[in-house]
């Protein structure tokens, strides 16, 4: 546990009433490829792992080691927002789509949501508040961010070996360097947003 990172977020909720409080979060917002995946975690306040955190401040080792953990010892659920509904929409809607999901996949719906960010995705149905930068304030949602990055992680793997060459094992879809020159050697996958500027341009060259 680290500074202003605790659980007493989850026990002001639980002080006005509500039993099962979920935290939520997304991963994958800034790639160039890949669905954007969102978890909800309801902990059990007497079995926390130990060594929660923003899944950005952990080793992948750690993250592997915790996303095992969490899912032995809470309440999970783990839903996407694909290429076309980043596309169709805009990635802010698609991550709240894939959030409200995520609530969904839980099965026994939770009292109140802490969803990391500023906003309430719109739809939301249930109980619910944001934190902004929640994963590094309140246990549930660093949870959500473990979950969701070691989901989106491993889902860029697999897709890594059906199309080489892109780095994604490495890069998980995102700008790196090396990235933006396969897009342009290789080409455009049906797993890249069409909607980014980089993918875009490669696809709809501007004209000088």
């Amino acid at each position: 546990m680290t500074d202003g990172l605790d659980f007493s977020h989850e026990t002001a909720v639980f002080a006005r009433g509500f039993a099962r409080v979920a935290g939520v979060d997304e991963v994958g917002r800034g790639p160039l490829a890949g669905p954007v995946t969102a978890a909800a975690v309801i902990l059990d306040a007497a079995n926390i792992p130990e060594g929660l955190n923003d899944s950005k401040k952990l080793s992948a080792k750690k993250r592997d080691a915790l996303f095992d953990a969490i899912m032995a010892g809470a309440q999970v659920g783990i839903a996407h927002a694909s290429v076309e509904e980043i596309d169709t929409h805009n990635i802010l809607r698609a991550s709240h789509i894939a959030m409200l999901r995520a609530v969904e996949a839980l099965g026994t719906p939770p009292d109140h949501l802490l969803i990391d960010g500023n906003l309430i995705p719109r739809g939301c149905t249930v109980s619910a508040e944001a934190v902004i930068k929640g994963d590094g304030k309140s246990l549930s949602i660093a949870a959500a961010s473990i979950v969701a990055k070691v989901t989106r992680d491993r889902i860029m793997v697999d897709l890594a070996q059906q199309h080489p060459g892109y780095g994604w094992e490495r890069n998980a879809g995102y700008p790196s360097k090396s990235h933006i020159s396969a897009l342009q050697e290789l080409g455009v996958t049906p797993h890249h947003r069409r909607s980014f500027k980089p993918v875009h341009n490669i696809l709809c060259p501007p004209k000088l």
